[in-house]
């Protein structure tokens, strides 16, 4: 209900109009009276009512000074205005004031009414159109910030040329330009279970930090990569390139270990390169530097330099000096639960990498081997995977325990494709009749404006943030792309086979602004609307 808030000198009035006037008929609570201006403002600011209804003449402070006051402090308070005093200037004064109504005396029940009626429909209204615009804004800023992280994709994995990169990035406004590239990637992600509030504010806190500081720079360029990564483009002149790259890791270095025992971070940081068609490059080993996570838990960065201070290598008659706490079960089943397909090469490359040429001997390869086995069968057990289905699939190595030194990085990378894929396979089983039924609410609502990803997971009996996992991870895009993809395709075929105005398109698909579709229109299909009808565009 909307708070309203009476203001009347006169006793008898403001009694009556508190006790006759049924307030939540109408949609208020009755929230607080004064006598005059000076006591109702304290009292004002203590219940911040949505409307105040106020006598023009009192004693002390009179409602107009009252309502200027309020309005300088509390702009979207309404503010009624009753008088006995049928003057323009009055009138005049409360207009200018931003007074929403002014009601003669003596005010009846059924004028009332009618006023405060018209007033609320005018909150509903403003509600409605504040929402909207804040939904808009969401949307726009999911938008851009997807569209970015498929532009990186692209580019960091070869898929672009320099001149396709340079003419994305023109689009984006992203200048590129510079003789000094350098990438670095930040993961961060809240401690899992039980975490207090408190703390899930913390880790926000932490990472708004972080992400701002590289947002005022120039030379940072920051992108979301996935849910818990975020990539950043270090450009500059090449003097300099490693200078901000240093600049960048102090600064995450600063933040991150003032207090990290709500949440897991580590970043990755890469080797600077003087082109731009060299940052595949730099991804690769940003990739490879990664899966060392998983090896050195307790690490937080991971570069050329801190890697070669960790590993040595190992003669074969060094086995007695391998050190077994970085070999553990635990870092197979950490890469088995948090790891994916594309890092098992690089996890394989680095877990190895520890024991060096201790696998020379064949009775320490059978420990690996079995380790590695049964490791992998506890966890596939806690998932409720078949060990017969397991063994299928690894082939060749199903009966084999006695391993070729050059042959354990091969074997030891099928068993855990193997593993992943069986874990995938889980969870996309248990997700997909959610998939499916989350996907066929859209494609029967898409056209709603009303339409989020809040409403589809309550529709499919799901958090928000799960449906967003499970649909970015099968879909390969996000919701808000899915919905996007199914409007403008329909807009296509409207602005193509009918007359119907732009307005009017953007209404059938779900887009109470046209301004915003259009923009959306011409994000996805490089024309605008006009522009498409008239022939242009595919």
């Amino acid at each position: 209900m909307l708070k309203v808030f009476l203001v009347e000198d006169e006793t008898v009035i403001r009694e009556g109009l508190r006790d006759k006037i049924p307030w939540d008929q109408y949609g208020y609570r009755f929230v607080g009276e004064a006598s005059d201006g000076e006591m109702a403002l304290p009292l004002i600011r203590k219940t911040r009512p949505d409307l105040i209804i106020t006598d023009i003449k009192m004693p002390f402070m009179d409602g107009l000074s009252l309502s200027r006051m309020v309005k300088e402090e509390f702009p979207k308070t309404k503010i009624v205005i009753l008088s006995g005093y049928d003057d323009f200037e009055y009138a005049r004064r409360a207009i200018t004031i931003g007074v929403d109504q002014y009601v003669l005396k003596p005010v009846t029940r059924a004028s009332l009414r009618t006023v405060l009626q018209e007033i609320r429909e005018k909150i509903e209204r403003e509600q409605q159109q504040e929402d909207y615009q804040t939904k808009l804004a969401d949307e726009m800023r999911e938008y851009e910030q997807f569209s970015m992280r498929h532009f990186f994709e692209k580019m960091l994995e070869g898929e672009m040329s320099v001149t396709e990169i340079y003419e994305e990035a023109a689009k984006k406004s992203l200048d590129l330009s510079a003789s000094g590239y350098n990438l670095i990637f930040l993961y961060m992600q809240e401690n899992k279970k039980g975490m207090p509030e408190s703390n899930v504010n913390h880790f926000v806190q932490v990472q708004e930090e972080i992400l701002h500081y590289f947002l005022r720079f120039p030379q940072y360029i920051l992108f979301r990569w996935n849910i818990n990564c975020y990539g950043i483009l270090v450009r500059g002149d090449w003097d300099r390139i490693q200078e901000d790259t240093d600049q960048a890791v102090e600064q995450i270095r600063t933040v991150c270990e003032a207090d990290s025992s709500d949440y897991e971070w580590y970043a990755a940081v890469s080797d600077p390169v003087e082109r731009l068609s060299m940052l595949p490059e730099c991804y690769d080993r940003v990739r490879q530097y990664s899966a060392y996570r998983f090896i050195y838990p307790e690490q937080h960065f991971f570069t050329k330099q801190t890697l070669q201070n960790n590993l040595s290598t190992l003669d074969d008659t060094q086995i007695a000096e391998v050190e077994y706490s970085q070999m553990s079960p635990e870092m197979i089943q950490d890469f088995l639960a948090k790891g994916s397909r594309m890092e098992v090469y690089s996890f394989v490359e680095s877990y190895l990498q520890n024991v060096g040429d201790a696998l020379n001997s064949k009775m320490f390869r059978d420990y690996i081997i079995l380790n590695i086995r049964f490791t992998i069968l506890a966890f596939l057990e806690t998932i409720g995977a078949s060990k017969e289905d397991y063994y299928d699939r690894i082939g060749e190595y199903q009966d084999q325990v006695h391993i070729a030194k050059e042959e354990v990085n091969a074997y030891f990378a099928e068993a855990l494709l193997a593993a992943l894929a069986i874990r995938d396979e889980q969870t996309s089983g248990q997700s997909s009749k959610i998939l499916k039924n989350a996907m066929d609410y859209i494609d029967a609502h898409y056209a709603d404006e009303t339409l989020t990803l809040g409403s589809i997971a309550c529709e499919v009996q799901v958090s928000a943030n799960y449906l967003s996992s499970v649909f970015s991870q099968n879909m390969r895009m996000t919701f808000t792309e899915y919905v996007t993809d199914k409007r403008i395709d329909k807009a296509k075929k409207l602005l193509r086979s009918t007359d119907l105005a732009t307005a009017e398109v953007a209404a059938q698909v779900g887009y109470k602004d046209s301004h915003y579709f259009s923009f959306v229109f011409k994000k996805t299909q490089g024309v605008s609307p006009r522009e498409y009808r008239s022939g242009k565009g595919v």
